[in-house]
């Protein structure tokens, strides 16, 4: 009676057939496979959706639909941080492009926080005090819009100040710094070099200086114009050191 009690319970309790255990082992391979991969990729929103498409129907979740890919030669994120290998692929070409135009010493490259820089200092651009371009000053842009303008990027133009006081009555350093990054807008878009929907300018006055204001070769070091070469989309969200001018310029 025992015996046939054990048989009969074993028979009446629940359990899940074998192939369900294996399907279940399965979807969660799956499922680990597929988190270790985007945590190590970088999102391409295009192929994603096709991924996600494919997945979907597969598995029987809804019908997957062709998603249109447009063909490009370079597909860019949608966020300003621009990735860590292209900026380092980019920052060795314009290199190698700066010394063949022979702009060594006038023009600095640097990489800044996801971000290429020009930096070129004021004596090349503006006499002491001035926001008028210097005479030589619109050949150096020239040649600093033929590196940007083949390069799928947008270009913020910084003006920066040392501390000395402007000098002018109801102006300030950081009217300077305006002013100037303005100028040099205006030049690429009057001389049709740059579209504008590509440029934006903003000031800095002599709040992000490069070295201490102590000496008069730091202060020259700290007088100069940067050109900030980002990609495209709300560039704030992921790097808040970046200030839109619409939000400085009081027009």
């Amino acid at each position: 009676m025992a015996r046939r009690r054990k048989k009969t319970q074993k028979k009446n309790g629940p359990s899940a057939p074998a192939w369900m255990v294996t399907y279940s082992d399965m979807v969660t391979l799956l499922l680990t496979f597929f988190v270790l991969m985007l945590s190590m990729a970088e999102m391409d929103k295009i192929k994603f959706r096709q991924a996600v498409g494919s997945l979907k129907g597969a598995f029987g979740v809804m019908k997957s639909e062709p998603v249109n890919e447009t063909k490009t030669d370079m597909v860019l994120p949608s966020v300003g941080v621009i990735p860590y290998d292209m900026v380092q692929r980019l920052y060795n070409q314009i290199l190698m492009k700066i010394k063949k135009l022979d702009l060594n010493r006038n023009i600095e490259v640097v990489t800044d926080r996801g971000a290429i820089v020009l930096r070129i200092k004021e004596k090349i651009l503006f006499a002491p005090g001035s926001t008028s371009l210097k005479k030589g000053g619109g050949s150096v842009l020239q040649k600093v819009a033929a590196l940007v303008s083949p390069l799928p990027f947008d270009m913020r133009i910084e003006g920066h100040t040392d501390n000395t006081p402007y000098g002018v009555e109801g102006r300030t350093n950081w009217d300077l710094s305006v002013q100037r990054a303005i100028t040099v807008l205006k030049y690429y878009v009057g001389n049709k070099q740059l579209s504008l929907d590509r440029l934006s300018a903003v000031g800095y006055g002599d709040t992000k200086p490069l070295v201490p204001n102590d000496s008069p070769e730091n202060r020259a070091l700290n007088r100069r114009v940067e050109f900030v070469l980002e990609a495209g989309g709300d560039y704030r969200k992921t790097l808040p050191y970046l200030i839109d001018s619409s939000e400085q310029l009081p027009f």
